[in-house]
């Protein structure tokens, strides 16, 4: 990871996912959790800019990211993982790895849908674009009160600026790399859903 600039966490969110889509696009070999894991850690300062609104989710999400990463030291791919937790009846227990991938995948659509909705909404703010996705993806699985506790935080989201600043970008090349990661994303996501569909899991619960 010492090629990656460390200044450029857009780019280097678009290059550990495009590498991952070629995997799946290749349909040649299963994607690797060690890889996918890494890919997905870089996501995790992006929900931390975001603020107090996403404070719930970037807590999850790295926890989840982390257990997937430590799960790569012995399992290979994300399809071997799921297998794994298949053969011990565990994939819908609290903790499994199946259950935190299928968290970190909402994780990822999350932020597909975020930046989708930055590129096609106009102006400088960021709550109608955070709103959208938080109620495609979350919003469904989540009670009462934490999407309460949600809808109040939209209003200290930071402006798209000073978003942009945070993450060390133009406007101009964030919106390549954002347009880059919707496009990378989206079949890693399908895929993803895909590996559990197969198998009779369903992904909502």
């Amino acid at each position: 990871m010492a090629d990656l600039d460390d200044n450029k966490l857009l780019r280097n969110i678009s290059e550990a996912f495009k590498e991952l889509a070629a995997t799946v696009n290749a349909q040649t070999a299963d994607v690797e959790v060690a890889p996918f894991s890494r890919a997905c850690s870089l996501i995790s300062p992006l929900f931390g800019c975001l603020g107090i609104a996403f404070k719930f989710a970037e807590i999850d999400y790295v926890a989840k990211v982390k257990d997937l990463a430590e799960a790569s030291k012995s399992i290979g791919s994300l399809q071997a993982l799921l297998e794994q937790d298949i053969a011990a009846n565990t994939v819908k227990k609290a903790g499994s790895h199946s259950r935190n991938l299928l968290r970190v995948k909402r994780g990822l659509d999350m932020v597909r849908i975020l930046f989708e909705q930055m590129l096609a909404t106009e102006g400088n703010s960021l709550k109608d674009p955070a709103s959208k996705a938080y109620a495609q993806v979350f919003a469904p699985h989540h009670v009462w009160a934490i999407r309460k506790a949600v809808a109040a935080g939209m209003y200290a989201l930071p402006t798209k600026a000073q978003l942009l600043k945070k993450l060390n970008e133009e406007e101009a090349s964030a919106r390549i790399e954002m347009q880059s990661y919707i496009a990378t994303s989206a079949p890693l996501i399908v895929y993803i859903d895909n590996l559990f569909l197969a198998r009779e899991l369903g992904v909502d619960w």
